[in-house]
């Protein structure tokens, strides 16, 4: 049996978006969204190429879920989400290309972050920004400065900062006092609540000897914390207008399919539905440029408005203005992404779309 329940929406006064509790599908009736209750955390792993993001997810669920790559290049090179029962409850992993990479193509890059706004819809309960155990480079400083400047305070009341790599922690040492040891680290982990764990994919499978460095006491620790963050948020996942709108977007695409369904689950129309809709956004942005995407799934509240300007259609493309996480040295840029939005109306595919953006782009 489902059990639909009706709940008021607020709306914050900088950003206009709405608050949503614990959904997979909403629908609209009298106003109100009709939100079916289920037991299922949506959980968006996040963090740059060869963490170990993949194994991290098989470490959750306990076995085989998502492909590990062996090597510097990652295995995941597009979004993935698999569901599963993990201590009673389901657990909805998003796995992530590297979205904190800085060797990916602007249009790789794009294409997945796409692929990811219609994976995550209407938004997911938590996050995991995964780093590893080891020494601070300029690197990892470039991620947590990204992070800082696309993660709003918003959102980050929905993250957890999990570390992978924990053998290489010094003997004795936890996870606190490793953070401690760094500024910039110990900032992130401020902001996010105090939420930090570790897990070892490799080393950690099996210990028996010491009970912190074991897999199955850290995930379990893990998902005492996510729990109780999605309490804290009041059972609320993080979602904004534009993942709204394309929630919304996906509902009528099932509606649609269920018409000519046949013997397809419920699952599999979701899954057609989404593919759908992954065709119909790609042609509304692939003017925009990665980091006004990536701001605007983040909820940086005038990337917001665009993208959502551009989903609606409402009085045309107006300058994208992408607020002070990009700065005023892309203006130049943001026109031809304008021109390229324009172009790409009308694209029967993800391929056409990005040629006449591209087309539009060099002119």
């Amino acid at each position: 049996m489902t059990l639909c329940v009706l709940h008021q929406y607020q709306r914050t006064s900088d950003e206009q978006s709405f608050v949503f509790c614990c959904n997979n599908i909403f629908s609209i009736i009298d106003g109100h969204y009709s939100l079916s209750v289920s037991n299922s955390k949506r959980i968006a792993v996040l963090g740059k190429t060869g963490v170990g993001k993949s194994s991290l997810a098989n470490t959750i669920f306990g076995g085989q879920g998502f492909k590990i790559g062996h090597t510097v290049n990652s295995e995941t090179q597009k979004c993935q989400a698999v569901t599963k029962s993990v201590n009673g409850g389901n657990i909805t992993l998003i796995d992530t290309p590297g979205f904190f990479d800085t060797d990916r193509s602007e249009e790789e890059l794009k294409s997945e972050i796409v692929r990811c706004i219609t994976e995550f819809a209407p938004g997911p309960h938590a996050f995991l920004i995964v780093l590893k155990v080891e020494r601070f480079t300029e690197q990892e400083q470039a991620v947590v400065t990204k992070i800082h400047q696309y993660f709003s305070e918003e959102v980050l009341q929905f993250v957890t900062v999990l570390f992978t790599h924990g053998d290489q922690l010094p003997e004795g040492e936890t996870i606190e006092d490793f953070v401690r040891h760094n500024k910039h680290m110990r900032d992130l982990v401020r902001k996010c609540g105090g939420r930090c764990h570790v897990i070892d994919n490799k080393y950690w499978k099996n210990n028996q000897q010491d009970e912190y460095r074991n897999n199955q006491f850290q995930v379990k620790e893990l998902l005492k914390t996510i729990d109780k963050m999605v309490e804290e948020n009041e059972g609320r996942c993080y979602t904004n207008e534009m993942l709204q709108a394309v929630e919304e977007r996906i509902r009528q695409e099932m509606q649609l399919i269920k018409q000519t369904a046949g013997n397809k689950s419920e699952g599999e129309i979701r899954e057609e539905a989404k593919e759908n809709v992954f065709t119909w956004l790609w042609s509304k942005v692939s003017g925009f440029l990665s980091s006004a995407l990536w701001g605007a799934f983040l909820g940086l509240s005038e990337m917001v408005k665009d993208v959502i300007t551009a989903l609606t259609g409402g009085g045309g493309m107006a300058k994208i203005t992408v607020g002070r996480a990009v700065g005023a040295a892309l203006g130049g840029a943001l026109q031809g992404a304008i021109k390229g939005h324009n172009a790409s109306e009308g694209a029967n595919s993800p391929g056409e779309a990005a040629t006449k953006a591209a087309n539009a782009f060099m002119k």
